[in-house]
């Protein structure tokens, strides 16, 4: 049986990437940090971090970290089970990976049941979707929503639905940029107005549209869904936006659809453990259910979604 104690501090070790700061948090010695570490990969007979700035898991500790945060939960479902009613337990930490998009859109139906159940202590990582399987592959988090189809080994990929990405701009700026339409020329002039430096929706969009790739344009990074529609509606470029955020100001008139023969459809992938304690098969389930309900139709099979448990 595996030593609890080494697991916490294997744990620590990689949440805070030092061995220095996992000593602080434990309130030990660094020393007795590394003979915790040292002890753990012995019985193991494995190497479990890479001694680099920042500390990080190898491929096996990857594995361990999985187990360590499953048993977390287990421990702490366990515990809000025992606890005297109506006192509800302690909540259990646990972590997941959304995109900004989803964040900015549908998931906030997710977070109202999750944070007002009072369950979970939840700490949401926002990546742009085509990054975020990484850090369940980590162990950082217990399920991500990506565009990836392919779920790694002991993880499930489950569709949750298609995102509708349409190119709005303000009336006024597709006057002034887009007089005789959304040109190859036109694009290079006119600032558009992109989510980060590792977005590649709008190069693809374009790419799309021309049926050749279109690098050379002037752009802004406005590193958040509402920064970025925000841009636009100020008149500051042009850009893709979900179609169902985008659409109460199209219906004001505020912005208008400057391509309505092109749109961007992304399939978006709900990534957990195979093998899954019952409140994260819960919050699984959950996630699933709401986004078959926000999202268009995925060219994905869709299978049907698990009736939601009682994590109580």
């Amino acid at each position: 049986m595996l030593d609890r104690d080494q697991l916490e501090t294997f744990a620590t070790v990689v949440a805070q990437q030092s061995f220095e700061r996992a000593a602080q948090v434990l309130s030990i010695t660094r020393g007795a940090v590394s003979q915790r570490i040292r002890a753990l990969e012995e019985s193991l007979s494995l190497v479990l971090l890479v001694r680099d700035r920042p500390v990080v898991p190898t491929p096996a500790g990857e594995v361990l970290l999985r187990h360590v945060t499953a048993l977390r939960i287990l421990e702490g479902s366990v515990l809000q089970t025992l606890a005297p009613t109506p006192t509800k337990g302690r909540p259990i930490p646990l972590a997941i990976a959304v995109n900004a998009d989803s964040l900015a859109t549908w998931f906030p139906e997710v977070l109202k049941e999750l944070l007002l159940s009072e369950q979970v202590a939840l700490e949401v990582v926002a990546d742009d979707q085509d990054h975020t399987a990484a850090r369940l592959s980590r162990g950082e988090v217990i399920g991500c929503i990506t565009t990836d189809p392919k779920p790694a080994t002991g993880f499930l990929a489950e569709p949750l639905g298609a995102m509708e990405y349409r190119c709005y701009a303000t009336p006024a700026f597709q006057r002034a940029h887009f007089p005789e339409g959304f040109t190859v020329q036109a694009v290079l002039k006119a600032p558009a107005i992109l989510f980060n430096r590792k977005d590649a929706l709008h190069t693809e969009f374009l790419k799309q549209r021309f049926g050749f790739p279109v690098d050379r344009f002037a752009r802004h990074y406005l590193p958040s869904p509402e920064a970025l529609l925000n841009g636009i509606v100020m008149g500051a470029g042009y850009g893709l936006a979900p179609s169902i955020q985008a659409e109460p100001l199209v219906a004001e008139g505020r912005l208008v659809d400057i391509c309505p023969g092109d749109h961007m459809m992304v399939d978006l992938l709900w990534h957990h453990w195979e093998l899954e304690p019952a409140l994260a098969r819960d919050i699984s389930a959950l996630i699933v259910s709401v986004a078959r309900r926000h999202l268009a139709a995925s060219s994905t099979p869709l299978p049907p979604v698990d009736v939601l448990s009682d994590t109580t």
